[in-house]
């Protein structure tokens, strides 16, 4: 970028005269006016365009991107107006000057990341893998490249060979993956069950091993979960990631069904059994009338007819309390209408007494 500077700025210098001086000041003077450009007219304009677009980007970036674009304009003319001078230690003073323009930039770069990160966390829809949660994430990686490629470059910049550094770098990076394979492999799990979204904070969940109960927290490491007996529990994001998990508060919405079988004996009007079923599930006010309630015949069983009441609820966290409430509904009324529910009878019968001696 110097030397393309410096090509169109030659004819124009050369127009004022030989003396050294006169020309690294107009090439300070002329870089200044170009800054100052770029930033009130040029930086203006691609606002507008971007503004336009279908792309959302928040108005602090492009206040971040003003200076860095100024600086850097003035930088080259500074640099130009030193090659003139040819001064002593010229290596040096450009290599300085480029630095600071790395630093500057570098800056934008770190503050710029994260402003267009909330920006693309905004809008769901169209950036699924970033979000309010996986936002950290990315955040902190991009900086990480950023500050990594930084480095590098102002090291290039001052002639200092990177190579064994770099080779340096990579044996410890190894030794470090060895030693901290658990807790990495939680890091990768715990990012793809952010940016996959299985399950969210507040939904009901129940683990390949039994357990059920509300996700309270997802972390990089771990997931915790509260039971139904209120004890909190922490789940490595690397076992949770390859398992089994039924999320009962996913789908199109968050009701969930409950199944109430019911068995009745072979007497019983199937029909009474079915409107008894049902006035139990509409007399209920907890119970969601869309879908409505229904109730299904489902086999003969050896010692009873099975019947199955089904109702939906608006939250899976009230399935238990619904359950027991409408069993005890079931029982009065079965208990009301003489309807039988059959259960095991072992019968003893004495053939005759002992003999008394």
């Amino acid at each position: 970028m110097l030397e393309q500077f410096q090509t169109f700025i030659t004819p124009i210098l050369e127009s004022f005269g030989d003396s050294p001086m006169i020309q690294a000041t107009m090439v300070v003077l002329i870089s200044f006016v170009i800054a100052s450009i770029f930033k009130y007219i040029v930086i203006a304009g691609l606002k507008r365009i971007i503004a336009r677009s279908k792309i959302n980007l928040a108005n602090g970036f492009w206040a971040l991107l003003h200076g860095p674009i100024y600086y850097t304009v003035l930088l080259i003319g500074l640099s130009s107006a030193i090659s003139i001078l040819q001064p002593k230690y010229l290596f040096i003073w450009l290599s300085i000057l480029t630095s600071i323009g790395m630093l500057i930039w570098t800056l934008f770069l770190l503050r710029g990341n994260r402003v267009l990160l909330q920006s693309l966390a905004l809008n769901p829809a169209r950036f699924l893998s970033v979000n309010h949660k996986t936002l950290p994430l990315f955040q902190n990686i991009l900086n990480i490249v950023i500050i990594i490629l930084s480095v590098y470059l102002i090291f290039s910049i001052w002639n200092v060979d990177m190579t064994a550094w770099l080779a340096s770098a990579g044996i410890v990076g190894i030794a470090v993956g060895f030693a901290a394979k658990d807790t990495l492999a939680n890091l990768f799990s715990g990012v793809f069950i952010m940016a996959d979204a299985p399950y969210k904070v507040g939904d009901y969940v129940v683990l390949d091993s039994g357990e059920r109960g509300e996700i309270t927290h997802i972390g990089l490491r771990s997931t915790r979960m509260l039971t139904r007996d209120d004890i909190e529990i922490t789940i490595p994001n690397s076992v949770i990631g390859n398992t089994k998990i039924v999320n009962e508060s996913g789908g199109p919405h968050e009701k969930s069904r409950c199944r109430l079988p019911i068995g009745v004996s072979y007497d019983a009007d199937i029909d009474l059994v079915r409107s008894v079923l049902m006035a139990v599930a509409n007399n209920d006010k907890s119970i969601c009338m869309d879908p409505e309630p229904r109730v299904r015949f489902r086999r003969f069983s050896g010692s009873s007819l099975d019947f199955e009441l089904l109702v939906w609820i608006d939250r899976p966290a009230i399935k238990g309390r619904i359950i027991d409430i409408l069993n005890c509904s079931i029982l009065k009324e079965f208990r009301a209408n003489n309807i039988e529910i059959p259960y095991a009878k072992q019968d003893l019968y004495i053939k005759e007494m002992p003999s008394q001696k």
